[in-house]
């Protein structure tokens, strides 16, 4: 695999070959998706794949694909070379990141992944204020993982390894729990954390935006779940802040949504809100809690990669992404109102998608943590519809704003809909549901 990307390198500054620069990595897809044997050690002692990794890593290269059927609305110069390459290397660093079975180089690539995003929000980014957003993510990001990296440095000297299968013995110190986490609850995000992920969201490009709530925040998760198997007594004590956090926040978050005029505003916090869930699953410890959460992290960079293609989609026609502006939709484009439709009705975890089996183990894992945690995750779960549906109605309802031009939707933008659909549904089909 890693072969394979190296010497796809070269044809990224081959303008005429995007079509074949995409078959290419849908061939990866392929043949990832036919190396379904899981052992934990497969190539060397640093690489490794097992079950939490494998559809991480299949959804980092899905959502790659689905990158460059955005970026071909660009001209084909030589702006569109570098910007092929800058997504390239980030896929490239993300399965590093999920692939490494040691926790330092795990979080080497973790800390990688940020510098193309933040190229891509300054290079390719809407506006002047992409500026404050780019330094918001990486202030954010490189002051809560500084702490993790001196942390890993003081594991190694007392244990001397770092590897994901090495028994680190017992410890209660919550100064150690909150560095270990820090770095992942922000990256998640985690209510209180999350001031960065509304701005990145709002001012990068759409590609920008897909990887960020396709497959980076789902960073903040699986570093979560590794470092639970390295300290888990020290969760087993503490969870029950950052559960409480979760819970309030999630549920603050969801009133936040109500009062957003920007369609990617609401679809950013929405994230945040839904990422709280997956988080709450994880801090439960429990199997149900943890399969849960990391099918709602599946399904959530699916639903949400699809979603702000189709705010795009309304955003190169419109030129805004004001709710104010972006009405009566249904009535000059049924088609893509029937993919909003869907996709609003999967961010509300509607059967039969992948949403919807995460939340009914979630919501079991979290009773058998707390029995109150029904209420708050009815009210949750209830105002979640309920943002779907404000976001629904008030972009294809209403009265169609006249000042600007209308073109019809092309192919591409179809074809990218209903690869994003595809794999909700697809995966709830063949998922084992008694494990």
């Amino acid at each position: 695999m890693v072969f394979y990307l190296v010497f796809m390198i070269p044809l990224i500054f081959m303008n005429c070959l995007v079509v074949i620069q995409y078959s290419f990595f849908m061939i990866l897809v392929f043949m990832f998706l036919m190396n379904y044997d899981f052992f934990f050690c497969n190539l060397s002692y640093f690489f490794g794949l097992d079950c939490i990794s494998y559809w991480l890593i299949l959804l980092t290269f899905y959502i790659t694909c689905l990158m460059y059927l955005c970026c071909m609305s660009f001209s084909l110069n030589l702006s569109f070379c570098y910007l092929i390459f800058v997504n390239y290397c980030l896929s490239f660093f993300l399965y590093f990141v999920f692939c490494f079975l040691n926790y330092l180089l795990m979080y080497v690539f973790f800390e990688f992944s940020l510098v193309p995003l933040f190229v891509i929000i300054m290079g390719w980014g809407y506006q002047p204020d992409r500026l404050i957003s780019g330094l918001y993510l990486f202030f954010y990001t490189l002051f809560a993982s500084l702490p993790l990296f001196l942390f890993l440095i003081y594991v190694f000297f007392k244990y001397g390894s770092l590897f994901f299968d090495y028994f680190y013995g017992f410890n209660i110190s919550f100064f150690i729990h909150l560095v270990s986490v820090f770095a992942f609850m922000v990256k998640l995000p985690l209510f209180m954390f999350h001031f960065w992920l509304p701005k990145a969201h709002v001012y990068s490009p759409i590609f920008g935006s897909m990887v960020l709530a396709g497959i980076l925040l789902k960073i903040g998760g699986y570093g979560i779940i590794r470092f639970m198997f390295m300290y888990e007594n020290i969760f087993n004590k503490y969870s029950f802040m950052w559960y409480s956090l979760s819970l309030f926040g999630s549920l603050l978050v969801s009133f936040i949504c109500f009062i957003q005029g920007d369609i990617k505003c609401l679809i950013a916090y929405s994230s945040v809100a839904h990422m709280g869930l997956s988080l709450m699953g994880m801090l439960t410890m429990t199997k149900t809690g943890l399969v849960g959460s990391y099918l709602m992290m599946v399904g959530h960079g699916l639903c949400s990669s699809a979603l702000f293609c189709l705010s795009n989609i309304s955003y190169e026609r419109f030129i805004s992404r004001s709710f104010y502006l972006n009405k009566g939709l249904i009535t000059f484009m049924p088609s893509i109102s029937f993919f909003w439709f869907i996709f609003c009705s999967f961010n509300m975890s509607c059967p039969p998608s992948l949403n919807f089996l995460s939340e009914v183990y979630i919501i079991v894992s979290m009773m058998m943590f707390w029995d109150s945690s029904s209420f708050y995750f009815a009210m949750i779960s209830f105002i979640s519809a309920f943002f779907s549906f404000y976001l629904f109605s008030y972009s294809n309802h209403g009265i169609f704003h006249n000042s600007y031009c209308f073109s019809f939707v092309t192919f591409r933008e179809y074809f990218l809909c209903f690869l994003h659909l595809v794999p909700i549904i697809y995966m709830i089909m063949i998922i084992d549901l008694f494990f």
